[in-house]
């Protein structure tokens, strides 16, 4: 679904500096909702291979506006494409019957065409698109659409996708618009999936420049936000908030000049509204929320985490003979002796001192696990050797180990999931530390 509100700002930027008599001034600026639109679809699987697809959106504009309803039936005839009937009907347009064919040529090409009747009171507008695409190579997609009837056009576009950008490049010849494309996305590796994008678009409409990012504010939502400067568009801001399947658009137009004011604004303002909702409000929820989670999960494992702490005790008292032969055996030898270990959420930042430090005491497994004078652990939940268990389940953890070879001591701290292989040079304790 998609609702999309468009806001009209342009009395913060464009204001009238004379006052009529026979009008009353005001000294704020007025923002009004200029148009809305609303669309919703829902997808309903019939059988193995026909699917039926209910939509309708309503538009409203100045005032003015309609809507439409559509019912669509899908049916996947091969494993090579599939077709679909569509019939529709709306309070400004009448009849609306369509047929649409996807159709993959070769394994690297396939074609999508789309033909529709529409019935009005000017009489009956017929339509077709064909879409033509073929994959160039493992990332890189070309485009050739023709489109005749409704605002017939031939388009041609080349879409590049990688791990770090995307890219795009687009041609347009047709009535009444003909433009040029280009643009850029680029991808940032962290854990909230950053994007920073910027376009250029040039035709006989004007011409359109938009630069814009995006980021993940939580597991499902992620919001976005686009400046667009254009003549003889004006400025505006576009935001964009994505919530599951959810669309919500906020189109904000703020001038219709080229306004350096608007321009800044429309860049500063959302970036310092976002870092101070993200640090005044989205951080201290999320924070809460995964408190809540994590109390639940604790609260259902409970039961669990004593049983495998039982099991891990019993384990370690079947240890205590072994572990001694081991250890004369090391100190035989000047080998590796396990002193002190511990399994758990450490807590040594001041900032997080409200925290309670959940560790295990693992000395005696981890002795246990010494062969040769050495301990070789992989890369998986130490929480699974024998005598460990989880102390803070969904919880980050470590494993801290203080240990002798060669008579020097060593110290260690290794991530639940980090491989660790001991004695190394660089885990020794200089004397006078």
């Amino acid at each position: 679904g998609t609702i999309s509100v468009g806001i009209d700002a342009t009395d913060l930027f464009d204001r009238y500096e004379e006052e009529y008599e026979d009008v009353p001034g005001s000294s704020f600026p007025q923002i009004e909702i200029n148009k809305m639109h609303i669309s919703q679809s829902i997808e309903a699987p019939l059988t193995a291979t026909d699917t039926a697809i209910l939509s309708g959106n309503l538009s409203t504009q100045n005032g003015n506006g309609g809507g439409s309803i559509n019912l669509a039936l899908r049916r996947v005839t091969s494993a090579k494409g599939w077709g679909e009937l569509e019939f529709g009907a709306g309070d400004l347009q009448g009849p609306l019957f369509g047929l649409k064919i996807f159709r993959n040529l070769t394994p690297r090409c396939f074609i999508t065409t789309n033909c529709a009747l529409q019935f009005s009171s000017r009489g009956i507008r017929p339509g077709l698109t064909t879409v033509l695409a073929r994959n160039l190579d493992k990332n890189t997609m070309g485009y050739l659409q023709w489109r005749w009837g409704i605002q017939s056009a031939m388009n041609t576009s080349i879409v590049r996708d990688t791990k770090t950008s995307h890219f795009t490049v687009a041609l347009q010849l047709g009535i009444p618009h003909s433009f040029m494309m280009v643009s850029y996305q680029h991808k940032f590796q962290d854990e909230d999936q950053t994007r920073v994008k910027g376009s250029v678009k040039a035709g006989f409409f004007g011409t359109i420049v938009e630069y814009g990012a995006e980021r993940k504010i939580s597991r499902h939502s992620i919001l976005g936000a686009t400046v667009s400067v254009g003549v003889p568009q004006g400025v505006s801001l576009k935001i964009k908030l994505n919530r599951a399947s959810q669309t919500y658009f906020f189109p904000v137009h703020l001038t219709d000049q080229l306004l350096p004011s608007a321009v800044f604004y429309a860049t500063v303002g959302p970036l310092v509204v976002y870092f101070a909702m993200h640090r005044l409000v989205i951080r201290p929820y999320l924070r809460a929320q995964k408190e809540r989670e994590l109390e639940k999960q604790r609260e259902s494992t409970a039961s669990d985490i004593l049983q495998k702490k039982q099991e891990a005790e019993a384990a370690v008292r079947l240890m205590q003979e072994s572990v001694r032969r081991i250890i004369e055996a090391e100190e035989a030898r000047m080998g590796l002796i396990v002193v002190n270990a511990w399994y758990g959420k450490f807590v040594n930042d001041n900032s997080r001192k409200n925290e309670k430090v959940k560790v295990i005491d693992v000395t005696v497994p981890l002795q246990c696990l010494v062969k040769d004078s050495k301990l070789i652990l992989t890369e998986a939940s130490k929480a699974g050797l024998p005598g460990f268990y989880d102390p803070c389940v969904g919880e980050e953890k470590s494993l801290k180990v203080l240990y002798q070879f060669r008579g020097v001591l060593h110290q260690v701290m290794a991530a639940d999931n980090e491989a660790l292989r001991i004695p190394k040079q660089s885990h020794r304790i200089d004397a006078d530390g």
